[in-house]
């Protein structure tokens, strides 16, 4: 069996699944529908990562790759119909853009340089004028807080630094049983965590935009 034979299965298995005959929850399914299964998906993979678990990075990895499969079957019947081949010629189109060096003639000799010119290129193709611009607010707390800092570094932009009181936070440990620590604590005052931490990332945001903004 040929590379890449499996995954044309797949796509001819979620048509038929999906078509006159075939599955009664399968038809009725929307974009909105799936939502919670994408997500779901999503952080069962994360915790076979997690736990460098070969099998479970395979089932989860299937599962994940089912919704994608979905979603572009799903876009077949849309008004502005699009499919599978859609989704993978996009994204293997903007692979190629991405990496001039290579596939072009470009130079990138480290990590950082290709992150700075993906970065670059990413903001020229979306037009966009904010770090902050892509940052999809909806991210859980803390990654959106680390996403929105990473992009105001990359882009220039002043950000808040670490507070000197936390230096002594050394190591992932230390951070790890700080934030257990500081989460346990708001919950005893009926504090909700989660809530205060998107609240300090859109705050976040509006300084970032601030920065940039001109006097």
């Amino acid at each position: 069996m040929t590379r890449g034979e499996r995954l044309l299965e797949l796509v001819t298995v979620m048509d038929r699944l999906r078509s006159p005959g075939g599955c009664p929850w399968d038809a009725e399914q929307t974009h909105a529908s799936l939502v919670q299964y994408l997500v779901e998906e999503t952080y069962e993979t994360v915790e076979a990562i997690d736990a460098d678990d070969r099998d479970a990075m395979v089932e989860e990895l299937g599962d994940l790759l089912l919704q994608v499969v979905f979603h572009a079957r799903i876009g077949q019947e849309a008004d502005q119909p699009f499919d599978i081949d859609d989704v993978a010629g996009g994204i293997a189109e903007k692979l190629v853009a991405r990496h001039p060096h290579v596939f072009g003639d470009a130079t990138a000799d480290t990590a950082e340089d290709v992150e700075a010119s993906w970065f670059e290129r990413k903001r020229r193709e979306k037009g966009r004028t904010s770090v902050t611009d892509g940052v999809p607010m909806a991210m859980p707390a803390i990654p959106l807080i680390e996403k929105l800092l990473h992009r105001a570094a990359k882009g220039g932009v002043g950000a808040p630094t670490a507070d000197p009181r936390l230096a002594m936070l050394l190591d992932e440990m230390d951070v790890g049983d700080a934030i257990l620590g500081l989460v346990a604590a708001a919950a005893a005052r009926g504090i909700d965590s989660d809530a205060a931490a998107r609240g300090a990332a859109h705050r976040l945001r509006a300084a970032l935009l601030a920065a940039e903004t001109p006097p």
